[in-house]
């Protein structure tokens, strides 16, 4: 996963960042990507967002979302990986049963 983090920030590096995406469209690439379940194609994703988004703005949306925790980078493209709050306290409340 390293090389992949090296990766994106290369590519941020490379972008000049003339403005920031607004919270409207980084919610919509998060519910892209959560909704998709399995991994999927930055081209992929692209065709699946309900509106177009600059490629260089999609970027740096997608390497906040993996620095905040919530998708990771694959060689095949992205995935959700961010467990909310809830799931977390459902299954530490339940605790373990020993048979």
């Amino acid at each position: 996963m390293y090389l992949l983090d090296t990766f994106m920030v290369q590519i941020l590096e490379h972008t000049k960042i003339t403005h920031s995406p607004t919270l409207d469209t980084i919610q919509m690439v998060e519910d892209s990507i959560r909704k998709a379940k399995e991994i999927v194609s930055v081209a992929e994703l692209k065709r699946r967002l309900p509106r177009k988004v600059n490629h260089n703005t999609l970027k740096i949306i997608l390497v906040y979302l993996q620095k905040s925790g919530k998708i990771e980078f694959t060689p095949e493209g992205v995935i959700w990986i961010f467990a909310p709050k809830e799931n977390i306290d459902a299954v530490l409340n339940k605790g373990r049963t020993w048979d």
